[in-house]
């Protein structure tokens, strides 16, 4: 088999396009390939409309093909080459770069493996760029084939922001359940030890809290003073799914703090029921003392025993014991109840 043919069957045509769609005004998008896309973008006359092409970074022409016939900001290259880091957009010649930070796709498992997208948006393209697959790119796409219309490039970004905020949301509330179950069965006093899943569950939360939310400097530097060539309603869309992520991160955080306060009962219970079985212990211990001091000094093998002829000595001793023990327990339990 060659390798052109397993390129195009493995979701990506020759320069690594996943998909692309051409999206005329008040229109919904039409799929169309990278060469269609190319057409599209030379004819700077032509009809009006923008389009989204979706790369895959994994494949070996993708960047040398998108350096060599797409207009893209110097700056989108260097963010490849950087790497991820925290979610950012920041405006470049023109068009909108961005950093988005979001849950890779599993195959219907809730996944916390954060991947990388690259985005670069300007008037007449919108480019998408990553190595995995993420969630909110394929919630995204699965709008723009529905039949949603998108009145510009940025618009789509905006969208796709809106999609990573919903994703986290969704993981929200399907840690909130989990973490409602534990809280449950410490209030029914089922104790388990759930400190390892707990630790789990904060540890992702946290680290998701701090790759997918956007830095809040360039954001708000972007909506405090937009540049003249982005449009008042892409400024309202970007303002809307900010306070959109503002709630999501707000009730990921309490949900973290939660998290954090149910880990400290959970212990500081499993603390107190290991205290009670150290009580118990020290209680056999202490009742035990006196016959087993008892029994050592009427055990030895020498002579002089006490009460060894004594016709009532087994009995003498019984409450000899008995007695000690009395008032050994009667000592630790007042000291128990002191405290």
């Amino acid at each position: 088999m060659s390798l052109s043919i397993v390129s195009k069957t493995y979701g990506a045509d020759q320069v690594g396009l996943i998909s692309g769609f051409r999206f005329a005004p008040g229109q919904r998008g039409e799929a169309i390939g990278s060469d269609e896309a190319l057409d599209f973008l030379r004819d700077s006359q032509g009809e009006d409309g923008f389009v989204w092409l979706h790369f895959n970074l994994a494949h070996v022409a993708c960047e040398r093909w998108m350096r060599a016939n797409l207009d893209l900001p110097e700056g989108f290259d260097e963010m490849l080459h950087a790497g991820g880091g925290s979610t950012r957009i920041e405006p470049s010649d023109g068009m909108l770069l961005a950093v988005i930070n979001d849950v890779a796709l599993g195959f219907g498992v809730v996944s916390s493996d954060v991947a990388t997208l690259w985005v670069a948006a300007g008037a007449r393209l919108l480019v998408t760029a990553r190595v995995r697959p993420l969630r909110s790119v394929d919630r995204l796409r699965g709008a723009v084939k529905a039949g949603e219309v998108f009145p510009s490039a940025r618009s789509l970004l905006f969208h796709l922001m809106q999609d990573q905020a919903d994703v986290m949301a969704s993981i929200v509330r399907e840690t909130t359940c989990k973490v409602d179950h534990i809280e449950d069965r410490l209030l029914a006093e089922r104790l388990q030890d759930h400190r390892a899943e707990l630790s789990s569950m904060r540890r992702t939360l946290v680290r998701m809290q701090r790759l997918l939310a956007p830095e809040p400097g360039a954001l708000f530097r972007l909506l405090n003073r937009p540049p003249i060539w982005l449009a008042e309603p892409d400024v309202q869309a970007l303002r809307e799914s900010t306070e959109e992520f503002s709630l999501v991160l707000n009730d990921l955080a309490t949900l973290v703090e939660r998290i954090k306060l149910l880990q400290e009962e959970l212990a500081a219970k499993l603390n107190e029921q290991t205290n009670r079985t150290l009580f118990t212990l020290t209680m056999v211990t202490v009742l035990a003392l006196p016959i087993n001091i008892v029994a050592g000094f009427f055990g030895m093998n020498v002579g002089g025993v006490p009460l060894a002829n004594h016709p009532h000595g087994f009995w003498v001793l019984v409450a000899l014991v008995a007695s000690f023990t009395l008032l050994a327990g009667r000592w630790a339990f007042s000291r128990q109840a002191a405290r």
